[in-house]
């Protein structure tokens, strides 16, 4: 059985927002810190719930919200491999949070000032504080936009139907 273009674009829209609250959830539970790069990548799981509800209601223009979902779903691995990397190698990185605050920082400090319960950025990009199966929460982060990505992909060039 295959699904619809607006349940296909529905479904992603609801995992975005799932993992997005799974991991405010898992955060408030084991009282874990939020660094400016897990802001970041909880946005960027909005941004892209936002592109796959769009998609959903306006399923005619299915492959702009494909590659939309598609570049979010890049940057969000970039994030999150960046953050596995200075996770690996903290020794060798400047953490983030220390000296001029960079783009990123300044739009998690923007969104924290106006929602501090979800956005306000308190911890080290550097630390492991959750690990589940051997992999941190940037691990599995990495894992999850790279299934956005293949999930835009397959969207992108699969025909028209709604």
């Amino acid at each position: 059985m295959r699904l619809s273009l607006r349940a296909c674009f529905g479904l992603l829209a609801f995992l975005a927002v799932g993992l997005t609250g799974t991991g405010l959830l898992i955060g408030e539970l084991m009282n874990l810190q939020p660094c400016p790069l897990c802001i970041f990548q909880r946005l960027l799981y909005l941004l892209l719930a936002c592109f796959a509800l769009c998609g959903a209601l306006l399923p005619q223009w299915w492959r702009l919200w494909s590659v939309l979902i598609g570049l979010t779903a890049s940057g969000g691995m970039g994030t999150a491999a960046y953050q596995t990397w200075l996770q690996l190698y903290p020794e060798a990185s400047i953490a983030c949070g220390f000296g001029e605050p960079t783009f990123i920082e300044q739009i998690v400090d923007w969104f924290g000032m106006r929602w501090p319960q979800l956005f306000l950025a308190t911890g080290f990009c550097s630390s492991k504080e959750w690990v589940f199966l051997g992999l941190s929460m940037a691990n599995w982060s990495l894992a999850c936009f790279l299934a956005f990505m293949v999930a835009a992909a397959q969207l992108a060039s699969r025909g028209q139907r709604s």
